[in-house]
């Protein structure tokens, strides 16, 4: 017995190192990572509208195209407003002071009658008066003449206002047909929708046909190299985050 005693005290010691756990411990940094959702935009992205309302004639870009600030886009088509600038047109060209030239001659040569008739009934005037003064003649006959020339007078006055009344009129309504045609012109040309920005074209919204209203978006547009994160961060989350903290991002979709 003394000799298997050794042997299974042996034996129960290997078996019991056996079933030993060993635990090494390492220094590491912890990674933590904060989900988050939200969108992709492009820098300087905006959703364009339309001023005025119409139907879409033309779409001048595709999608994914680079484009430069006043760059066509899109063609408007609106029955009614090309009749309007065409009435103001006629308009315009109708209220002239060319076009209405003979109207101001016409006064113009009634001003020049006017202003000889007085001269004539001035020199009566004076004729008579001087005839008067040596005992020739009679008052009714001077005063006759006195009225004649008063008359003539008032006559050379009243055609002068005339003429000048024309003539503010005429040139009152030439400007304000001009102003109206190039208003027209104006509204015509909001009728093509332009770039905003140098970048590239991201959405167009609408189709060739459809009807386009102010408060509805036709196209989707924005910087074509630097984009934007816009992102839900949760409250219990949002405490780890700092200001110019950098971020690893990963997209499940891209």
């Amino acid at each position: 017995m003394k000799l298997l005693f050794p042997g299974f005290a042996l034996l129960v010691l290997f078996s019991c190192r056996s079933d030993e756990k060993k635990i090494q411990p390492v220094l590491e940094d912890i990674s933590e990572s904060v989900y988050a959702s939200g969108i992709v935009k492009s820098k300087d992205q905006y959703q364009m509208f339309s001023t005025v309302n119409g139907i879409i004639k033309e779409i001048l870009v595709t999608e994914g195209e680079s484009v430069k600030k006043g760059t066509p886009l899109i063609r408007i088509f609106n029955k009614t407003s090309v009749l309007n600038a065409k009435n103001a047109a006629l308009a315009a060209e109708f209220s002239q002071l060319s076009a209405n030239q003979g109207k101001l001659d016409e006064l113009k040569g009634a001003v020049e009658l006017a202003a000889n008739k007085v001269k004539i009934d001035s020199l009566m005037l004076q004729r008579q008066q001087n005839l008067w003064s040596q005992k020739v003649g009679t008052r009714v006959q001077l005063e006759q003449s006195e009225l004649a020339y008063q008359n003539s007078l008032n006559n050379y006055r009243s055609a002068i206002i005339r003429y000048n009344d024309l003539k503010r009129q005429l040139t009152l309504n030439a400007s304000q047909t001009q102003n109206t045609l190039q208003i027209n012109n104006t509204l015509a040309d909001e009728y093509i929708l332009k770039s905003e920005v140098d970048g590239k074209i991201y959405s167009i919204l609408k189709s060739p046909g459809e009807l386009v209203t102010t408060q509805s978006a036709v196209a989707l547009l924005g910087d074509g190299e630097s984009f934007l994160l816009e992102l839900q961060v949760d409250e219990n989350d949002i405490v780890r985050i700092r200001e110019n903290q950098k971020v690893l991002i990963s997209m499940d979709s891209y």
